[in-house]
């Protein structure tokens, strides 16, 4: 274990987490309506209805992968006798589906982003630095689940995840992380980066996600003209009252 290992693995992913809490905050502070997806849905709406789906739909089956393959130890899926093949297998499958979903989506939006010229004139500085980093951080993911093989040598649980777990504990793994092959380093490394960018980006609205609308009780519309009031035919008719004139006077 060199000096660059320790700072890689050791020191970077502290920074990383403190430079998006802190610009994160920042965000907030000074740009609050700015934290949003700044959709482009008026300008074109027919491409963003499939690679939209694709991409967010895709992305949280990545998500939902991630956490559980860096989070739950081996001893757990032997505990609950998950053959090691089985986990393996459906890692590849559901990973390798929901990776190129959200890859496909994400190409799908970049083909409208360049090809419909009010949503490329909408297009910041920011999503310049950011698209083609998203774009590798998921090829560089497409690139790990492939090599998870049952007979591969490599078993990132016993690796990758021990050093992600052991960030928690404040005491990081550095060795378990710098033994990694170079494609789990490299996808590492970009999601640092994309995370340490994901403040200044349009990624930023993942933080405002309208949950609270899922408890949010109905809205009652009503229209602005006259409502209509039932009639009842037995009651008698009363006629308006009459105003008096020099009242009005």
């Amino acid at each position: 274990m060199n000096h660059l290992h320790t700072a890689l693995w050791g020191v970077l992913p502290y920074l990383v987490l403190a430079f998006m809490v802190t610009g994160t905050a920042w965000r907030y502070r000074y740009d609050r309506f700015g934290f949003t997806t700044r959709s482009s849905q008026l300008h074109e709406n027919r491409l963003l209805s499939i690679g939209g789906p694709l991409f967010h739909y895709g992305l949280l089956f990545v998500v939902a992968g991630h956490l559980i393959g860096l989070l739950i130890p081996e001893a757990f899926t032997e505990r609950v006798h998950v053959h090691e093949w089985l986990y393996h297998a459906n890692a590849l499958l559901v990973g390798g589906v929901a990776g190129l979903a959200t890859l496909a989506g994400l190409a799908i939006l970049l083909h409208r982003r360049l090809r419909v010229p009010a949503v490329r004139g909408a297009t910041s500085r920011s999503d310049h630095a950011v698209y083609p980093l998203l774009a590798a951080v998921i090829l560089a993911g497409l690139a790990a689940t492939a090599s998870t093989t049952p007979h591969h040598h490599y078993d990132y649980r016993l690796g990758v995840s021990l050093w992600f777990r052991s960030l928690f504990a404040l005491d990081p793994d550095v060795p378990a992380m710098s033994h990694a092959p170079l494609v789990y380093q490299t996808h590492t490394l970009l999601g640092m980066a994309l995370f340490a960018l994901w403040p200044f980006s349009r990624l930023v609205h993942a933080f405002t996600a309208p949950i609270g609308y899922l408890a949010r009780p109905y809205i009652v519309y009503r229209s602005r003209g006259a409502r209509h009031v039932p009639v009842n035919r037995s009651a008698p008719v009363v006629p308006p009252p009459v105003r008096d004139a020099a009242a009005r006077r």
